[in-house]
């Protein structure tokens, strides 16, 4: 997944997954609260990976308990109506900050959703600076 699309919640709570996305994320795929007050939406396939990644967490580490809850407990499944649109909980709308523009950002193995306002926010934050060039640098990249 690649790009970013600017689209619109209707009243009823229901966005349309832009047809580039959709065609990845398939029949029916996961939402959840993603970093940053954006959703994560990630195909079946690709939840089972990081599922089993959170899963062999200990239990006994505090921050792992705490992700695992935020991570799982927001999580949504959605299967898209004929014309592409799903349901997004008023939870995650409300933790998304989602109430009319949105931005569908591709991210290779998952898709965020970003209220326009909270995205233009962030892309004027986060220019790639000498410093974060070096970390992601350090991460072999």
């Amino acid at each position: 997944m690649l790009g970013s699309v600017l689209h619109n919640i209707d009243a009823k709570g229901r966005i349309i997954i832009p047809l580039k996305f959709r065609e990845i994320l398939g029949d029916n795929f996961i939402i959840t609260k993603g970093l940053d007050r954006c959703l994560f939406a990630y195909t079946m396939s690709e939840w089972e990976i990081i599922s089993d990644k959170i899963k062999s967490l200990p239990v006994t580490d505090p921050s792992a308990r705490k992700f695992s809850r935020f991570f799982f407990g927001g999580a949504t499944t959605c299967i898209p109506d004929k014309q592409g649109r799903v349901s997004i909980p008023q939870n995650l709308q409300e933790y998304a900050s989602i109430n009319k523009e949105i931005v569908s950002v591709g991210l290779v193995n998952r898709l965020e959703i970003w209220s326009a306002e909270n995205w233009t926010d962030y892309s004027d934050e986060s220019f790639i600076d000498d410093e974060l060039a070096m970390h992601v640098s350090n991460l072999g990249i």
